[in-house]
């Protein structure tokens, strides 16, 4: 078979036009890279693709065929241990299957079979109609860089007990929750690559947001330099990695060690059930970073038996001399979610109707536990990226690997969906990074620049399907992140489903760069002013994210000119809204009146903060990820205008009367 027939059943487009205007074709050798390391996709006889059933009213899925009729169906349960149980079964003779009422939600299997004994077996999903939609009419949160927290208490980076303070913050501000930066666990060995956006695992929390000093185990007296080690950690304007992360680590094994030798009954029967509850995805993740230490080198590169996850050698390791290690990380992954799920808890003793909202990376590091785990699913030689465009004329390599059509669908999207219920276990809310990814994904082979990589299709509707399931299920929110160039329809099919959009006002402009007025703006959709990859509102204001991308050698897409044009813009649109001041609290003020239901404010734009979080496309030359808030959480609010806040978000404030 040609590399093109290939192509067109892996469903990748080699020939597409960029965003300048310009045919872009994969070279052959760079399209051949990208077939090779995909798996096979099942081409399907009687139906199109993967089976999806919104249960509401009478569904039915129109077939491609039925063979020799009669077609039999049958509805498995997607089992993994011993015989799947039947949850429904029966015939039709025309190309379409009328299901009965009652199918339970979630992920099996169909199988179908005509007169002639063809017969083939395709995932399927059961999923209620629409996502979560939350239950209340139009609220606000405070996002917040969890790492730039500044305590007088913390060990140099912001925790989860600081979380804690940062929801009391939002309820006395009238805020419905907080918003963070993804909490997925990184390399602790790597501690300078602090990106939250790269990922060891989607599956499993950042350790270093732990407060050690919270564990009920551990004592002061087990790290007596601890606290003058702390207090130092605290100084500076950036968050000191290696020297925070080499304490917090030792202050983790010591809580370990007391926990091991004095755990109550109650303590160690919570933590036997956290790793019940969280089964082999646990068991595999520990046994994976024991080895990834020992090893210290690519998961490709172990031997042979641990190249491959297996669970019968995951209990050996658990059992034997390495048990202790192996119950360490575990230990240290049901510390952080408790006191992630206490920060969860106390939103909602608080009355706040969405709580955490957190952001989900759209992808993994190849060497990472999610692309060892899930091998068939998830592609190591091949990088999530986007084609050239007016700021990247050679196109963009995020170097992290992402899912696959072929080995999500071999496995009922299993894969998918853990990852899903994982970002969501502690959530009111989620932001999907790059949410475009679920219709198709740019994918650059390993070894080629990144203007020869290519699109390669997902499955859509059954992707959204596990959205939504997993989002009734865990009663979450789901925000897409779907800014930029997004194909036809796309937006209409993601609200269909009751996924929300993600509405940047600086990016909501017309041709001419008007800003567009309130009423543009979706109601079920998250707004807000920019992002930690824009310039901060002090930061735009006084030109100094032009200077900054300047003295680093980048383009800022904009010049001074087009910036005071902008300026004008804005005092336009607040102006026809009655708003004469053009502060940050009058910007505010028209957001709140906007019909999104929820509206998501900065802390760097509260606090004047004229640095942003992260330059896209720099790496050293900018302190990203690393930079500490301005003042202290205990002083927030006394730097904050509270009135003119409360003034500004009132129409949507826990605290504005309703």
């Amino acid at each position: 078979m040609d590399l093109l027939a290939q192509a067109q059943i892996k469903g990748v487009q080699s020939e597409f036009t960029d965003a300048l205007g310009k045919l872009r074709v994969t070279a052959p050798e760079a399209l051949r890279s990208i077939l090779d390391a995909l798996p096979e996709k099942r081409v399907y006889r009687f139906v199109s693709g993967p089976v999806v059933v919104r249960a509401l009213g009478n569904p039915r899925t129109e077939l491609a065929s039925v063979g020799t009729a009669p077609l039999q169906w049958k509805i498995t349960g997607n089992s993994q241990i011993g015989e799947p149980n039947v949850i429904g079964q029966g015939e039709t003779r025309e190309p379409v299957i009328a299901w009965p009422a009652g199918l339970p939600l979630g992920y099996h299997r169909l199988t179908l079979t005509d007169a002639a004994g063809a017969s083939e077996e395709v995932p399927m999903i059961v999923a209620p109609e629409r996502a979560f939609g939350g239950e209340f009419d139009r609220g606000w949160l405070l996002a917040v860089q969890l790492y730039s927290v500044r305590s007088d208490r913390n060990w140099g980076i912001g925790d989860f007990t600081d979380l804690a303070g940062l929801v009391r913050l939002a309820k006395q501000l009238g805020a419905d929750g907080v918003g963070l930066n993804p909490l997925h666990v990184l390399f602790d060995d790597h501690p300078s690559d602090c990106s939250p956006y790269s990922p060891n695992s989607r599956l499993f929390l950042n350790p270093l947001y732990i407060d050690v000093e919270a564990i009920p185990e551990y004592s002061v007296d087990l790290i007596p330099d601890a606290a003058a080690t702390a207090a130092r950690l605290r100084e500076g304007d950036r968050v000191p990695y290696a020297d925070m992360a080499a304490l917090k680590w030792l202050g983790l094994r010591a809580a370990f060690d007391s926990f091991v030798k004095s755990a109550t009954g109650v303590r160690r029967n919570q933590f036997d059930a956290f790793r019940a509850e969280r089964g082999p995805l646990l068991s595999r993740f520990a046994c994976f970073e024991v080895l990834r230490h020992r090893l210290v080198s690519p998961w490709w590169e172990w031997p042979a038996e641990w190249q491959q996850p297996d669970d019968a050698k995951c209990a050996a390791l658990r059992s034997g001399p390495d048990k202790s290690e192996v119950e360490f990380v575990e230990f240290v992954q049901w510390t952080a979610d408790s006191q992630l799920r206490a920060a969860k808890e106390l939103s909602a003793e608080l009355g706040m109707r969405v709580g955490l909202y957190l952001d989900v990376a759209v992808g993994v590091q190849s060497n990472g536990f999610d692309a060892w785990n899930e091998q068939t699913s998830i592609s190591r030689h091949l990088a999530v990226g986007a084609p050239p465009d007016v700021l990247n004329t050679i196109g963009q390599d995020w170097g992290l690997a992402g899912f696959n059509a072929g080995g999500l669908e071999a496995q009922s999207f299993v894969p998918f969906a853990n990852m899903l219920a994982a970002s969501m276990r502690h959530a009111g809310a989620i932001r999907l990074d790059h949410v475009l990814g679920l219709k198709r994904l740019y994918l650059v082979p390993r070894g080629f620049k990144p203007d020869n990589g290519a699109y390669v299709q997902m499955p859509l509707e059954a992707l959204l399907a596990a959205v939504v399931c997993e989002s009734v299920t865990h009663k979450c929110i789901v925000i897409g992140e779907d800014l930029g160039t997004v194909p036809e329809g796309f937006r209409e099919t993601m609200q269909d489903f009751g996924i929300w959009s993600y509405l940047v006002m600086m990016f909501e402009r017309d041709d001419a760069g008007h800003f567009r007025n309130a009423d543009h703006y979706r109601p079920n959709a998250l707004v807000t002013l920019n992002t930690h990859d824009l310039c901060t509102y002090a930061g735009w204001r006084s030109f100094s994210d032009l200077k900054m991308k300047l003295s680093l050698g980048l383009d800022p897409g904009e010049n001074e000119q087009a910036r005071w044009d902008a300026l004008g813009a804005l005092d336009e649109i607040l102006h026809q809204n009655g708003i004469d001041a053009n502060d940050l609290y009058s910007v505010l003020g028209f957001l709140s009146r906007t019909p999104s239901r929820l509206l998501a404010v900065s802390m760097e734009d509260l606090l004047g903060v004229i640095d942003q979080p992260n330059i896209p496309g720099t790496i050293d030359e900018h302190p990203n990820w690393r930079q500490r808030l301005p003042v202290a959480l205990d002083q927030i609010a006394a730097k904050v205008d509270l009135a003119a806040l409360k003034a500004a978000t009132r129409e949507r404030s826990l605290i504005g009367g309703r």
